[in-house]
């Protein structure tokens, strides 16, 4: 029988709501009720906190220097008030590795600790959707995509491709009233011009050759829910016409004749073009372009928001690794600036694609490093196409694939001279300290990082006072 892998809930005297048996299937759970945080135990995978309050418990931060490498993930509650950027920052000063939103989706194995003191959450609920909220250009995304969600407001998303424009209307949808109804995506430039109409308003049996049956149509489908229409700004003239008169009078006439039927939906539309030179054109109808535009949201490339790019790299870096089976693989520190570096003309697919590349041709090795990234390096030099970024790949020197240099110990051997016993134990002990922090504490891993075998990696940790000797052999 598998073991579970084990997580530790410290509620500060919140009420659980039942999570912890939710949580079951994925994780071995114990609950701490204190009101006061105790110390979570050594044998655990992943300490979760409530996060609640402007301060945290003194008692946490003076815990904080005894947990090392031990992922912790901050709670907040589905419906808890946004923290201001002062109790972020306090609660973030723990040197915690993500926030969440406490709900029946147990938190996910394989998170890794964090170097820096980025704050890790600005917009409590973005977490939820999958979205990252740490810029200040997504912050006002979520925001605006929170103000159209409490209505049915027709929203306009703009942005390049792979911005996540999808995303956004699913995250409207789920936070709108009417998240229990039906969410319908339709990809616009994907379905033949002749076909386009038939799809989206329906037709009745007979109205053309093949119609062999009424059929309601898209927007039939999504009555009550949210209808989400991606690259809008390829819809043909005739389809424009129709789609103006459904935003106009709430009302869908099917091909082939018969009465208008009327539809409540909210209309959510996508282009990753310039819809208002579409306009100047000809190609698009400016009374249309009116319609859509009620509350437009720009999604900015992913170069823009550099600083979500490790966030997002590990939420991917977990999926990615269930979808394949694989257990959860962890980022060397190093990969992190790299990533930040780049300029990721698809930008957030093409990150999402090149995290999957890398798990699926690093093989069994636990920790991905530069090299992993390395094919990144085969566009450096192309020209840029229209859209991609000012900053070219070929900006990005091709050494910074390289394997991460080690940490330079060297010195000049001062005139009084040195103790070279007490430098080489300097260097192991940070080597050391390095690995534990990349696989999450695990020793064995974390010796096969280093090409040591497990009991010689434990000896050097007690010649070294990095633990205790009893925590040391029985710690796996």
């Amino acid at each position: 029988m598998t073991q579970l892998p084990r997580l530790h809930w410290s509620t500060l005297g919140d009420d659980t709501g039942g999570l912890e048996h939710r949580w079951a299937a994925l994780w071995n759970v114990s609950v701490d009720r204190g009101t006061a945080p105790a110390l979570a135990p050594k044998d655990v995978d992943l300490w979760v906190i409530s996060a609640k309050g402007a301060w945290p418990p003194p008692e946490l931060n003076r815990m904080m220097a005894e947990v090392a490498a031990l992922p912790i993930l901050l709670g907040l509650k589905p419906d808890a008030a946004s923290m201001d950027p002062k109790a972020l920052s306090e609660w973030g000063s723990l040197g915690s590795v993500r926030w969440g939103l406490l709900g029946p989706e147990p938190p996910m194995p394989g998170l890794r600790p964090r170097s820096g003191t980025t704050t890790q959450l600005s917009a409590s609920q973005a977490l939820a959707f999958g979205l990252v909220g740490t810029s200040v250009a997504m912050q006002d995304v979520l925001a605006r995509a929170r103000a159209a969600a409490a209505t049915r407001a027709t929203v306009l998303l703009l942005g390049e491709s792979g911005t996540g424009k999808e995303v956004i209307a699913r995250a409207i949808h789920r936070m709108s009233a009417d998240s229990a109804e039906a969410f319908v995506a339709v990809h616009c430039g994907a379905i033949p011009e002749n076909l386009l109409e038939s799809e989206l308003f329906g037709y009745n049996k007979g109205a053309f050759t093949d119609a062999r049956k009424d059929t309601p149509g898209k927007f039939r489908e999504a009555h009550g829910g949210t209808i989400f229409l991606d690259e809008v700004g390829t819809m043909p003239l005739g389809a424009q016409v129709r789609l103006l008169r459904v935003l106009q009078e709430r009302e869908v006439q099917p091909l082939g004749g018969g009465a208008p039927v009327k539809v409540e939906v909210r209309v959510v539309t996508a282009s990753n073009v310039d819809l208002w030179k579409k306009v100047q054109e000809g190609s698009f109808r400016e009374d249309l372009f009116y319609r859509l535009e009620v509350v437009p949201i720009t999604l900015p490339p992913l170069r823009a928001r550099r600083e979500e790019v490790p966030f997002l790299a590990q939420h991917f870096l977990n999926r990615k690794a269930r979808e394949h089976g694989l257990y959860p693989k962890a980022l060397h520190p190093s990969v992190d600036p790299l990533l930040m570096s780049l300029p990721w003309p698809g930008n957030v697919r093409q990150l999402e694609n090149a995290i999957e590349r890398a798990i699926v041709l690093s093989g069994t090795r636990p920790v991905l490093t530069r090299e992993d990234f390395a094919f990144l390096a085969e566009r450096m030099g192309e020209a840029p196409s229209a859209g991609t970024p000012a900053v070219p790949f070929a900006s990005v020197p091709a050494e910074a694939f390289a394997p991460a240099p080690a940490q330079a110990f060297g010195m000049d051997l001062p005139a009084e001279g040195l103790d070279l016993n007490q430098v080489v134990s300097d260097m192991e002990k940070t080597l050391m300290l390095q690995s534990l922090a990349i696989t999450r504490g695990n020793k064995k891993r974390a010796a096969d990082l280093l090409g040591l075998k497990r009991t010689t990696f434990l000896e050097k940790m007690k010649r070294l006072d990095l633990e205790d000797p009893e925590a040391a052999e029985t710690v796996e």
